[in-house]
């Protein structure tokens, strides 16, 4: 009696709020869980993407991944260094207060702070400036031409909210920093949260009074963050669930012939690779040199990575072999860079001899377990193929709950990075945080602190030209430059993969996010 009463009253709320007479659910789960509700807490995609379904920012994505107006609806050059913004008009955050500028000014001040983990998403940003109530003013380092696909990923904060609960400084996964933000989210996006319980599952309802036409039919979203590949897809194949994202390699042809279940395939712009710790000791010889200072050991440590072999028995023949830092889509991308050293076992050995360590050397290899595709088997692979030639790498894997925190902190040797550079799908992304060193705004994923005068120069003179030939032609010679030097070591172009049931669609798209406000089901 208690389970119809309440149906009928939600259907009768449903009716009343204008939205469908039917509750639709999507039920889905994926190997990772949000890291935190705060946007400017993290760098982590996933997380990102699941936020999204709450914060709207200032322009967006669209279907077709091209840029459009969200909470701005026109912007202009006023000077060099200078966008004006006009803001959209009545739109209110979900907990009833109005959208204004003061809101914009407070976010990007907020996400300006040095004690923000992503301020490195707005490394050109010097301020933001309020006009007036629907306009604004951001001020850059000089003319900058990717500003807009920065803000694609810079989600808006309520002010108001963010003054009443001591949120108005940004939490740090990194450095333990939490504020209200970090467990409670009000947005203006599609979607509210209605429960937030980390490993548990996170529960979205619908937000009836979002400013835009909504282009999917769901009245509720409840995610579980399910680590076991073996429970994921026997919980969808069983009706438990309506989505899985990702689908275990291993189970797609399981999957894909099981009747009123189907498979979707979409390249990735994500890439796999190595940091590498570039500071005087590794964490595994502590009192000693860094061998990983001489570029022979780190050209030696890419020889010995038997790529054929990890693409054929780990990845399923699903990925693709990279020697580059950005997938072929992406600007700044020159094919001739995309030459991974050849797997050279004897190559290997003679480069460790010439750089002082014919019977190799010890390092740790961190790696998380539930972040990237099989990323705990490509790390137990590499290590083995680094024993045949004396690199002894201590494997450890952690949940990436633990894992990126640390590793934004320093404590890796050799750990693994996947990147794709999101939000401003462009090369730029690459300089600006892997490549460069951490000032300024920039370098902020620069974990092992890679240097280079070169790229240094090179990354500073793309953020302001203009002329889109030259720019891409700047990242691309930085990008040679961290081939030449081995700045990461690149491995492969990750596979991306989900799993439906019949009558549920979600579009998949290439920077790996689930947008589920363009998702129906039946």
């Amino acid at each position: 009696m208690k389970a119809r009463l309440f149906a009928s009253l939600t259907v009768a709320a449903g009716a009343l709020m204008g939205m469908p007479a039917e509750a639709k659910t999507l039920r889905w789960a994926s190997p990772t869980d949000i890291t935190t509700l705060d946007p400017y807490a993290h760098t982590e995609s996933f997380t990102t993407s699941m936020l999204h379904h709450v914060f709207d920012p200032l322009v967006r994505r669209s279907r077709a991944l091209e840029l459009e107006p969200a909470l701005a609806v026109s912007w202009k050059t006023v000077k060099p260094d200078t966008w004006r913004f006009e803001l959209r008009r009545n739109v209110k955050f979900h907990n009833g207060n109005p959208f204004t500028s003061d809101d914009v000014v407070a976010s990007i001040n907020r996400i300006l702070d040095p004690g923000a983990r992503a301020r490195g998403n707005l490394a050109t940003v010097v301020k933001a400036e309020k006009v007036d109530d629907f306009t604004i003013d951001i001020v850059t380092k000089g003319p900058y031409p990717l500003l807009l696909n920065d803000l694609a990923g810079i989600y808006i904060l309520d002010k108001e909210w963010m003054e009443a609960n001591g949120a108005l400084k940004p939490g740090n996964i990194a450095t333990g920093v939490t504020t209200a933000a970090s467990t409670a989210a009000i947005g203006t996006g599609p979607f509210k949260v209605e429960s937030y319980k980390p490993d548990a599952g996170t529960t979205f309802v619908v937000n009836p009074e979002w400013w835009d036409k909504p282009q999917h039919n769901l009245t509720r979203i409840e995610f579980k963050p399910v680590k076991s590949d073996a429970t994921r897809v026997a919980a969808l194949l069983s009706g438990e669930l309506d989505l899985i994202a990702p689908a275990p390699l291993q189970d797609l042809q399981r999957i894909s012939s099981s009747q009123g279940f189907k498979v979707i395939e979409e390249p990735s712009l994500r890439l796999i690779m190595l940091s590498l710790n570039f500071r005087p000791e590794l964490k595994a010889m502590p009192g000693q040199k860094n061998p990983l200072l001489d570029v022979k050991v780190r050209q030696a440590m890419w020889h010995a990575i038997d790529l054929d072999t990890i693409k054929k028995r780990v990845m399923r023949d699903k990925s693709r072999n990279t020697g580059t830092l950005v997938a072929p889509p992406v600007p700044g991308y020159a094919k001739d860079n995309d030459v991974p050293l050849a797997y050279n076992q004897a190559k290997a050995k003679q480069l460790l001899t010439e750089a002082g360590f014919p019977n190799g050397f010890k390092t740790k290899l961190n790696c998380p377990n539930d972040r990237y595709i099989n990323d705990e088997q490509t790390c137990v692979a590499i290590a083995s193929m680094w024993a045949k030639v004396g690199i002894q790498a201590e494997l450890q894997s952690e949940s990436r709950a633990t894992y990126f925190p640390r590793q934004d902190r320093g404590e890796f040797d050799v750990s693994m990075v996947g990147w794709a550079t999101l939000p401003p799908m462009d090369g730029f992304s690459v300089l600006s945080s892997l490549l460069t060193e951490q000032k300024d705004g920039y370098g902020g994923s620069n974990a092992g602190t890679y240097s280079n005068p070169k790229v240094e120069e090179l990354t500073r003179a793309a953020a302001v030209e203009l002329d889109e030939a030259k720019r891409r032609a700047m990242l691309a010679e930085a990008l040679k430059v961290a081939w030449d030097t081995v700045a990461y070591i690149p491995l492969h172009q990750q596979p991306v993969a989900w799993a439906v049931r019949d009558g549920v669609d979600v579009p998949q798209f290439p920077d790996e996010y689930v947008r589920l406000w363009f998702a129906t089901v039946k």
